[in-house]
């Protein structure tokens, strides 16, 4: 199966596939998908939960075994999303879910019950990944917004035929990249909107921490290595600043002391006319969470967030920028809370209040980088 799906992310990453442009929601689109009605809100960035006074959004989960299925508590804690339910086939991981707290006083029922609860407008899909696109597609096809959690699978055609079955049905679909509300990046696609940093010529970032032997063979399944697993969240961020690249180059290699196949030192590089961008991942880094960091360089700054977990931002100006002086300062933000700010702004899109920042184009590009990143190019096939 694996290897099947691979062939495919192979096909479309060597061009074999014709891909049509895929529009974003809009305003329009986004309203006329929403059964909520008119409502308002405010959010404050960074760790607050949006709170509303129109009606729930009525959202389930798929699946408990993502190391990020945690995510659902953001979800219960908000005032705007009444958790309808919660999917998991798999009597064993249904079995220890069922003794945390998060999951207390939730329904457990089949896909199919969940998506034919009245009402519900939104599943959040939380399997393992090798699960995440047949979920999805169901969900879609359903007719059902969908929160996709990390990476978006291994088979690109079938990625590609989600984003298409939800742009016929003008449906969100929110890939789980858990760095796009961080308060440090927000900031930076500010700076850049704003043309503070001028032309970027070079983007560099690292994601890396280290992986227990348990975790390295589940992993070393996938062909795409620490990249596929972690690198795909700067991967997305690096694609927010510059693009689709033009051309990428793979370097992977087994450095840990652990004999398995994982590839557990890894680096991309991506060009651009006028860019470059090196992107660095590893399973073998000690306190590597630390070192998470991401940079952009441009003619008139620069911009470095470090860590990205708990962000602080120092960045360079030419010139003195709005409330912001020439040269070198220091930006520190409150604590980052993951997924909150996703759930909110999945709540303003479904309700009309907002086309969505990451339009399905870039989910596709995104993702088309990340298989080339991880060095499955024509030359594999």
């Amino acid at each position: 199966m694996l290897m099947s799906n691979r062939r495919k992310a192979l096909q479309m990453v060597s061009g074999a596939l014709a891909l049509p442009v895929l529009n974003s929601l809009t305003r329009a689109d986004a309203a006329a998908t929403t059964s909520s009605g008119s409502s308002s809100s405010s959010a404050v960035e960074g760790s607050a939960v949006v709170r509303s006074t129109g009606n729930k959004i009525r959202i389930g989960q798929i699946g408990v075994a993502h190391a990020h299925a945690s995510k659902l508590s953001v979800y219960r804690a908000s005032d705007d999303y009444e958790v309808v339910g919660v999917v998991e086939p798999d009597a064993k991981l249904r079995q220890r879910a069922e003794s945390q707290p998060l999951y207390q006083g939730l329904p457990w029922m089949t896909r199919e019950q969940l998506l034919n609860v009245p009402g519900l407008q939104a599943v959040l899909v939380e399997t393992q990944v090798r699960e995440l696109l047949d979920n999805a597609e169901a969900c879609v096809a359903a007719g059902k917004h969908v929160h996709i959690d990390k990476p978006a699978g291994e088979s690109l055609p079938q990625f590609r035929k989600i984003l298409d079955a939800a742009a016929s049905q003008k449906l969100l679909v929110q890939m789980g990249y858990m760095y796009r509300y961080n308060p440090g990046i927000v900031m930076l696609r500010d700076f850049l909107k704003k043309g503070w940093l001028g032309e970027v010529f070079e983007v560099h970032t690292v994601m890396s921490k280290v992986v227990d032997p348990a975790s390295r063979r589940d992993l070393a399944e996938y062909p795409g290595g620490i990249m596929f697993e972690l690198g795909c969240h700067i991967i997305d961020l690096v694609v927010g600043v510059l693009g689709k690249p033009d051309r990428v180059s793979s370097f992977a290699r087994h450095s840990g002391a652990i004999d398995d196949s994982l590839k557990d030192n890894m680096l991309a590089v991506f060009e651009y006319p006028k860019a470059t961008a090196t992107v660095k991942s590893s399973a073998v880094e000690v306190d590597g969470g630390d070192r998470r960091h991401f940079t952009v360089c441009g003619t008139e700054g620069t911009f470095h967030i470090q860590p990205l977990d708990n962000p602080s931002a120092r960045f360079t100006l030419s010139e003195a920028r709005g409330s912001y002086r020439k040269g070198y300062q220091e930006i520190t933000f409150p604590k980052y809370v993951r997924y909150v700010d996703d759930a909110a702004d999945m709540v303003r899109i479904i309700r009309g209040e907002k086309t969505t920042d990451f339009p399905y184009e870039h989910d596709l590009n995104v993702q088309t980088t990340l298989l080339q990143a991880c060095g499955l190019t024509e030359s594999q096939s």
